[in-house]
């Protein structure tokens, strides 16, 4: 599947895996056609020798070829590489997630700022069930960080706030997330029996990104394909994807994976959408529309009285002005929002007037 520019000209090849090296491949798509990227390059984990447990079997680490490098000088060549060329792909308002580990994040996140990528958070990813130090030299490393960032400062990048807090069982998302390894049913295996990738990531990381970052029908690139995890909770997400991965084992796994994957149903898709994203109501309109009238009184938390203005304002014993600037003026606060404290009189009844700002809201959804 491929989306088209207006003039009709192949654009991206949507929902594909595409085979090579990821800086060429990236240079060869066109510029600012992409939403989200979501990067889990090489760590450069500079391992010497073989890893054992205490029982003296062997630790299946990462020793792959694409993991190393010849020098630190030699990698961050290639991640000023790979960093520019998705740079170059990313919309004005997009963004990107980088996860790495102690070896290379710093390194990382000095050539995201150098490029002029900007720094929104970094999240740690603490792993629930780490793997042991088994040297017993160091502490046991049970976390990797994530790096968020919009493809310059200023840009108007996604943030599902409302929908992460959801997840959460409405507390707000904090930047530590406690996620298992990926293990059991989950980790894909070649026909060995062995892991098909090394450091397959979890399909919750990846949820979690794309619900918070991104939106239903969204293009997001992973130049680090592997085994296709992003790919697999984009298509379920209702997100195109493009997958880049040189690696041909990697690609294999990543098809037979995602052509088992199905999309989540279109209601399933939607999420608690931010209060900033809903339509604006002045409050005047309730005023016009005589949902309140002029002269009606308005009743704070703690009984203080204004009254409606004709102009969609209020007045109180001292003061005048919109609901918000009366609301701050009566608690000696720098704001106030009027929605939430400001309550109107029916049958005996004290209800927030939100809830007449709810009822022209759902009326424009529904016309």
């Amino acid at each position: 599947m491929t989306k088209t520019d207006t003039q009709g000209a192949t654009a991206l090849p949507l929902n594909t895996i595409l085979s090579g090296d990821c800086i060429e491949v990236m240079n060869g798509l066109p510029e600012a056609s992409v939403d989200l990227i979501f990067a889990d390059p090489p760590y450069n984990l500079q391992l010497k020798g073989q890893l054992h447990r205490p029982d003296n079997s062997q630790v299946d680490a990462v020793d792959d070829h694409w993991d190393q490098f010849a020098s630190f000088a030699d990698y961050d060549r290639f991640t000023r590489g790979w960093l520019a060329a998705a740079r170059r792909l990313l919309k004005p308002n997009g963004a990107i997630w980088v996860i790495g580990s102690y070896h290379n994040i710093f390194r990382v996140g000095a050539t995201l700022q150098d490029q002029g990528y900007w720094i929104l958070n970094d999240v740690v990813w603490r792993k629930s069930n780490p793997m042991p130090n088994f040297r017993g030299k160091r502490f046991t490393n049970a976390h990797e960080t994530l790096i968020w960032a919009s493809r310059g400062e200023g840009a108007k990048y996604t943030f599902n706030y409302e929908a992460l807090k959801a997840l959460n069982e409405g507390v707000q998302m904090r930047s530590d997330w406690v996620i298992p390894l990926c293990t059991g049913h989950e980790r894909l295996k070649d026909d060995h029996g062995d892991k098909a990738h090394p450091t397959q990531k979890p399909e919750a990381l990846l949820h979690r990104v794309l619900v918070g970052c991104t939106n239903p029908g969204d293009v997001v690139l992973d130049p680090f394909f592997g085994t296709g995890t992003t790919g697999a909770v984009a298509k379920m997400l209702g997100r195109d994807w493009i997958g880049i991965e040189r690696e041909e084992a990697y690609r294999q796994a990543a098809e037979k994976r995602l052509s088992n994957i199905r999309r989540f149903d279109r209601e399933a898709l939607q999420v608690s959408a931010s209060k900033r994203a809903e339509p604006r109501v002045p409050f005047g309109q309730l005023v016009e529309r005589g949902m309140l009238r002029p002269g009606e009184a308005l009743y704070s938390p703690r009984g203080q009285v204004a009254k409606v203005r004709a102009d969609g304002t209020l007045i109180g014993h001292d003061v005048k002005g919109s609901i918000h600037q009366v609301g701050a003026h009566l608690e000696g606060a720098p704001s106030c929002n009027g929605w939430t404290y400001w309550h109107f009189k029916r049958d005996g009844k004290t209800v927030p007037i939100d809830l007449l700002r709810r009822q022209i809201r759902a009326e424009m959804d529904n016309a």
